[in-house]
């Protein structure tokens, strides 16, 4: 897997969210500002509502950028010594063949990107799987989910 055409595609799923929620605040702003939401009486918050949403999504949105510009920036490090670390691409799996692929990105944990044949989740180091896997290598066990629903995966390849 080449980890500079994943990074293509991390930025490229950050534009396209940053364009989705840039629309979304654009309307409930305008949903806020419209005449006819104007309060009748103090129990008519509709615009203050919308205001509300309005404000959290151009924080959302404010946050999406800065990760575009981390995104932009990173340094994909080599993983020659096989040890986990960040940008490290990670292929997990599981004793019934399940298996996952994680990339260690420093920002936007959770962020799914469909990348060739697999689909590669972004996690960070500070996540629980992120610190788990953190200095770990090939061959090596780490456990992935909670309480008695927890699967142990094997460290399969790391690039």
């Amino acid at each position: 897997m080449n980890k500079a055409d994943l990074l293509q595609c991390i930025v490229a799923q950050l534009s396209h969210d940053l364009e989705v929620l840039f629309n979304a605040a654009k309307t409930a702003h305008e949903a806020a500002t419209h005449s006819e939401n104007l309060p009748d009486n103090k129990y008519d918050t509709l615009a203050l509502e919308a205001s509300y949403v309005a404000q959290g999504q151009a924080n959302r949105a404010s946050e999406i950028r800065q990760a575009m510009e981390v995104y932009k920036q990173l340094k994909l490090l080599s993983m020659d010594g096989g040890e986990i670390r960040l940008t490290a691409l990670v292929r997990l799996e599981a004793e019934d063949g399940a298996s996952k692929t994680i990339f260690i990105g420093p920002l936007e944990g959770g962020l799914k990107i469909a990348f060739g044949r697999a689909e590669v989740v972004v996690i960070t180091p500070g996540s629980p799987l992120g610190s788990e896997l953190m200095g770990k290598t090939i061959g090596d066990a780490v456990q992935v989910g909670i309480g008695p629903n927890r699967i142990e995966y094997e460290i399969a390849e790391v690039c």
